[in-house]
């Protein structure tokens, strides 16, 4: 049942989500793309989504990138809660890519987004559970309505009416990306959860905050580091893949590291932290 229209106030931010998910496959089915393909992680987030795409009544596909490093928690919710849900396989792990291009993913280099967490959708019309309260970086960055194309175009289109009809003749190249709940709040992501009675990863009841990849850089120390106790063998997989790392790297001369547990230091403390040794990955 829909809960009620006054639920988030006067600008009721789930009937416009939902008006989004519709305009979006109104223009999905104009092209005959069919279904709408939902990025789905298991997070807060993606369940929100998957849940206003049921209230929209269109169809839609929720698909998820298996990355490998996801907590197994969220695995299991996955499985247990979403029968229908389609899994991709990566074509390379987080440890092969880390070996591969001689550096541990970074706030500034994120190849592990691209490679593992972006892929799919191509040619579709995808919903995402992006929102601007994340991170100043999106609310820069990120608007309702986006079109990607293959290279590193990107067209960027708000509410309104003019724009969305700028959105409704874009060439379609790469993927049109629609960001139904990118004004929410996490208090009005936590309100519709419990209002509309959905069930929800266990690692939130344990003051994760966030559960997406273990030990991803955009995270805060303190939190890599409460992954990292918890699943300990996350850690001897990035300490052992960091070793493999040194040994390939064209420049490990010049390297002044020598294993990869001083390598895991520095990526998980930065300078300030325990290894005060400094790597140029790059060079």
């Amino acid at each position: 049942m829909l809960i009620e229209n006054t639920f988030f106030g006067e600008n009721n931010k789930i009937d416009t989500a939902i008006d989004r998910i519709k305009f979006a496959y109104e223009q999905s089915k104009s092209r005959d793309l069919g279904a709408l393909y939902v990025a789905f992680s298991g997070g807060k987030d993606s369940i929100v989504v998957a849940e206003l795409c049921r209230l929209a009544k269109i169809p839609y596909e929720l698909h998820y990138n298996i990355t490998g490093i996801d907590p197994p928690e969220v695995i299991k919710f996955m499985k247990d809660n979403y029968p229908n849900l389609i899994w991709h396989n990566f074509e390379k792990s987080m440890f092969q890519l880390i070996i591969e291009k001689h550096l541990p993913p970074t706030r500034l280099i994120r190849f592990c987004c691209s490679e593992l967490k972006e892929r799919g959708g191509q040619g579709r019309y995808c919903l995402t559970g992006v929102r601007w309260a994340e991170s100043t970086r999106r609310k820069n960055n990120r608007k309702p309505f986006e079109r990607f194309a293959r290279g590193k175009e990107k067209m960027l289109f708000n509410d309104n009416e003019k724009e969305r009809k700028f959105f409704e003749v874009c060439q379609l190249k790469g993927k049109f990306v629609v960001n139904p709940i990118i004004d929410w709040t996490e208090q009005d992501i936590w309100e519709f959860i419990k209002k509309q009675n959905l069930s929800y990863c266990c690692l939130y009841d344990e003051n994760f905050t966030r559960i997406g990849c273990i030990g991803c850089p955009m995270a805060p120390t303190h939190q890599r580091e409460k992954e990292f106790e918890r699943w300990p063998g996350f850690k001897k997989a990035y300490i052992a893949t960091f070793n493999k790392m040194l040994e390939q790297m064209p420049n490990k001369d010049k390297c002044t590291w020598k294993t990869g547990e001083e390598v895991f230091n520095w990526w998980l403390y930065g300078e300030k932290g325990k290894d005060k040794n400094t790597l140029n990955f790059l060079e």
